[in-house]
This record gives C-alpha cells, structure tokens and sequence, in this order.
C-alpha cells in the first residue's frame, strides 16, 4: 500500500449547517444600505449656481459686477464636496444668496492647470472654500464640508 495515498475514511467531514434567517437578514440589510451609502455619497444633484473655472474671467465679473469671489476647491473622488454641492449649493436661499453677493468658481485641485492656485492658497484638504475680494485677498475661509446655515452666514457677513 503506498502512504501517499489517503485510502482512510477517517478525513474529519465538513458540516455545512445553513445559518440563521436572521443573520441572512442583517447580511443582506446590511449590503443594502451599503449601496444606498456610496450611491447617496458621491451623488451630486444639479444646481442652477453659475460655476466659472477660471479665476481670471471671475475676477473680471466680480469687477464688473460689484462682488466679491467664492473659490470652492473640490475633487472628483471628494464625497463631502458632492454632499455640500447636494445639501448646500442645490437649496434655493443658497443660490439666491450667492446670485446677490459673489461669482462662484469651482476649481478641481488634481486638474493641472489649477495648482498654481491650489498653491496660491495654500490647499491641503476639500472642500476648501474661500471668499476673496476681486484682487484675491482673503476674506473668509472654511476647510472642509459646509452646513447650510454656516455657509449662508458667511455670505451675509460679506460685503
């Protein structure tokens, strides 16, 4: 008899009990509400704000226009940033608000042609939005996602 070969009938047998129905529940709950998660996280509803991407042409408007700047640094991948866009930008007393006061330039810090002014102000995290005045000193600033009530305030206290 060769020993490589395992004739025995002692191998140890493999139960397969099927689980819970509770467990089967939570499981497929829980990957529910996982989806819905990632789903509600990186949707970013339209708005009808007026994005500019170019910090010169918005400087010129907010000349032109008597306003001052809002820069909103973002990424593609930043889920705060689409939540804020969804929950803040979306509202109608945002826009109103915004339409009144500012020119509102939305800049992708991993686009190429905006890291000079990724570096002019300094951007380490998004969302980073800034208020400046046409000339570009700063005037108010917020790192990170923005509630609706917070972001309203800091138009208003512009001038």
């Amino acid at each position: 008899m060769n020993h490589s070969e395992n004739t025995s009938n002692n191998a140890p047998k493999v139960v397969k009990r099927k689980s819970h129905p509770f467990w089967q529940f939570f499981w497929l709950t829980f990957l529910v509400v996982s989806l819905w998660y990632a789903w509600y996280s990186f949707y970013a509803s339209s708005n009808d704000i007026t994005w500019t991407n170019d910090i010169e042409s918005a400087q010129k408007l907010a000349v032109n226009s008597d306003k001052n700047i809002m820069i909103f640094f973002t990424g593609t991948w930043c889920s705060p940033c689409k939540i804020m866009k969804r929950q803040v930008f979306a509202d109608d007393e945002v826009k109103k608000a915004m339409d009144e006061k500012i020119i509102s330039l939305e800049i992708n810090i991993d686009d190429p042609n905006s890291q000079a002014l990724v570096k002019q102000y300094n951007i380490g995290a998004t969302p980073t939005t800034i208020f400046i005045y046409p000339s570009g000193k700063v005037i108010d600033y917020a790192v990170g996602k923005v509630d609706k009530s917070k972001f309203l305030e800091m138009i208003k206290s512009l001038k």
